[in-house]
């Protein structure tokens, strides 16, 4: 990953079921600014099982009503299109990366040559997973949208015993949409501190306001999911972001790049732009060669080419050594 916030589209299920949707989204995404497309690859068989009882029904929010198995079955991305949606990718200059959710799905993506791994906050607890995910020695994205600290310093200590350090934690809110109260930035500098790690936000709130103040709070990856339109609808089109919103998004962030620069306290004031309308001392009343140097004849105004105003009470009851007009800079040099 650059230097620049690395931004992922988010596919999920935005397809809807179509493959030449997901391949429409994926070119969509690239002239929306992403730097990279991300998929998610499971099955509902190999993600929960065909059961109806009430642990596996949904009881709230966008999917209530349904059961794990029956949402998976229609949100789940073809193991089929992973070829041509790589290709695709690729041919747009797009890092194209999934989430797997079990053993077999990395070996999938370990074909395609998948250049990251992204493990779900869902998804975080799953040791075993993760331990063989790490194996692969590729770099790795973590969210933590349900993990308390305890789940976060396992799943880090799991992925380094592999010998895998090149780990990125995103903060996450597991909310669809999420509340922008529940964001909770301030999260993000403290996991890179606390977990010496690389950080960055999975966002599931409605507009670009918190990714682009995640990005001000030192977020080097942003993920957000992307819709071509969300008229087409689909179990993730309430809470992802079209074309136009998108690119406005990469663009405001690209922006707030610029403004963070660096750690910046100038020492020559002659590099520092606007420093000549600063403040300094001048004649402010004509004065002869003896006068007493007074708060009237001498006064602190703008520009700044004359003696600092710290001076001024060190000059005050001093005389001047000669004639002196309005404007004329006070200088060590006319003072007895």
């Amino acid at each position: 990953m650059s230097s620049k916030t690395f931004i992922i589209a988010e596919l999920s299920a935005n397809h809807n079921g179509s493959k030449q949707t997901a391949l429409d989204s994926i070119r969509a995404a690239k002239q929306a600014g992403a730097d990279a497309i991300k998929i998610q690859t499971y099955t509902a068989d190999t993600l929960t099982l065909n059961c109806d009882k009430p642990d596996f029904r949904l009881g709230g929010g966008l999917w209530a009503g349904e059961t794990f198995y029956s949402l998976y079955k229609k949100a789940y991305t073809p193991w089929e299109w992973h070829e041509e949606i790589f290709k695709v990718a690729h041919e747009e200059g797009l890092v194209c990366f999934s989430t797997p959710f079990d053993k077999t799905a990395v070996d999938l993506l370990e074909s395609l040559n998948s250049p990251i791994y992204k493990i779900a906050s869902f998804e975080i607890t799953d040791i075993p997973l993760i331990q063989y995910i790490a194996s692969k020695h590729k770099p790795i994205i973590l969210s933590t949208g349900i993990a308390m600290e305890e789940d976060i310093e396992l799943a880090l200590n799991t992925i380094r015993k592999e010998g895998n350090n090149d780990i990125t934690l995103l903060k996450c809110t597991s909310a669809y949409p999420a509340p922008i109260e529940d964001a909770n930035l301030l999260t993000i500098p403290d996991m890179k501190k606390r977990f010496s790690v690389k950080v960055g936000l999975s966002d599931h709130t409605e507009g670009s306001i918190v990714p682009i103040a995640a990005v001000a709070l030192g977020a080097e990856v942003v993920e957000k999911h992307f819709i071509i339109d969300r008229s087409i609808g689909g179990p993730d089109s309430a809470f992802s972001m079209e074309a136009k919103e998108f690119r406005q998004m990469v663009d405001d962030i690209r922006k707030v790049e610029k403004s963070i620069g660096n750690v910046n306290y100038p020492t020559n004031p002659s590099t520092i732009k606007g420093r000549d309308a600063a403040r300094s001392l001048y004649v402010a009343q004509p004065m002869k060669k003896g006068d007493i140097i007074t708060e009237e004849n001498v006064r602190s105004v703008r520009p700044g080419y004359g003696l600092h105003p710290k001076y001024l009470p060190e000059l005050i009851g001093r005389k001047v050594k000669s004639d002196l007009e309005i404007g004329d800079r006070m200088s060590w040099e006319v003072v007895e």
